[in-house]
């Protein structure tokens, strides 16, 4: 009687086990979650351009952080292994194959030799707290050509001084400025209907902005006229009440746009703080007429904002009619943003 009770009892686990099993969905249906998620991380980026901006400018907030969903997929991988879901690890195959659509090329370095000439641009900052120094290492960063954003009037006097050496040649119109090795000729503001909207009361006090922040000039160089703008779009904030908040960055891009569409110069460059990437809508006017030399010529990301832990390249060189040699980005500053470097060639 013992005996049989006993085999009893040891045959009741085993069959609950054996239930468990028989009921246990198989590896093609476990992770329906895990499932959808990937599904949609890969939509997501696939169709970023659906993404309504209409609600706190969404888009343009995933779009200005793009690269980084590329995070969630590790992620959800090791979920999908955990549950041993062959659907899940099937679906991730979908932003997989986006991502590296999307930025594979920018994985590798695409700088070739040579460059006849070397461009930069760095928003110096409104409050660094040691202009002098920031002159000083631009200087010597062998650049012929350099753009400046975010000058205050305090701090102008410090960067003529500091750079007036390297660079014989200068204009400063409002809080944008330029200075070059080579001569500089027909220089004059561009207006891109600058207004700092909500954002009126964020510079430090006693800091004092000018309003024009774009500019255009010509540079001479052996090869002929190379025509500069250097611009500094409006900031973007995030607002837990308003979201993604972008409207003076968007008329600015605008504006810009228009001007640069309308320039028939053969030879163009833009250099300046742009505050978004690439990836952004709002650029369509800009990235239509010109092209980044980080996604033609660079060696990675190359992101410059913010310094201590860049998360987003904001800061950029586009061009027309000169051919990309390479772009990196330069050792950090006083500023808040890493200088970025460009040579071209004709």
């Amino acid at each position: 009687m013992t005996i049989t009770a006993e085999r009893g009892r040891t045959k009741a686990p085993r069959v609950r086990r054996a239930l468990r099993a028989a009921t246990r969905p198989g590896p093609w249906k476990r992770g329906p979650v895990l499932t959808a998620s990937a599904l949609l991380l890969g939509l997501v980026m696939l169709l970023h351009a659906r993404i309504p901006n209409r609600i706190g400018a969404l888009g343009s907030l995933a779009e200005t952080f793009l690269p980084w969903f590329g995070l969630l997929v590790p992620v959800l991988a090791a979920g999908a292994l955990r549950r041993r879901s062959a659907s899940a690890v099937t679906a991730l195959l979908l932003p997989v194959t986006v991502w590296l659509s999307l930025f594979g090329p920018l994985l590798g370095d695409k700088s070739h030799p040579g460059g006849d000439l070397t461009v930069a641009t760095h928003n110096v900052g409104a409050e660094n707290p040691d202009p002098a120094g920031t002159a000083r290492g631009l200087a010597a960063s062998g650049a012929d050509v350099l753009a400046l954003e975010e000058i205050t009037a305090q701090a102008r006097g410090t960067y003529e001084r500091e750079l007036a050496k390297a660079y014989p040649y200068h204009t400063v119109q409002g809080t944008v400025g330029l200075w070059s090795r080579l001569p500089l000729s027909d220089t004059r503001p561009v207006d891109i209907a600058t207004d700092y909207g909500p954002l009126a009361d964020t510079k430090p006090a006693g800091v004092r902005m000018a309003d024009n922040r774009a500019l255009r000039t010509t540079v001479a160089t052996d090869q002929g006229p190379l025509v500069v703008y250097v611009a500094h779009l409006g900031s973007v904030r995030l607002n837990p009440r308003s979201g993604f908040w972008t409207g003076s960055r968007d008329r600015n891009a605008e504006a810009l746009g228009a001007a640069v569409a309308a320039d028939r110069s053969e030879r163009v460059v833009l250099l300046g703080d742009l505050n978004g990437t690439m990836d952004d809508r709002a650029f369509a006017g800009i990235t239509s007429r010109l092209h980044s030399v980080q996604d033609a010529a660079g060696d990675g990301f190359g992101f410059s904002w913010p310094a201590e832990f860049p998360v987003a390249r904001i800061d950029h060189i586009l061009v027309r009619g000169v051919k990309p040699a390479g772009a990196w980005v330069l050792p950090a500053t006083g500023s808040d943003h890493l200088p970025v470097a460009a040579g071209i060639s004709w």
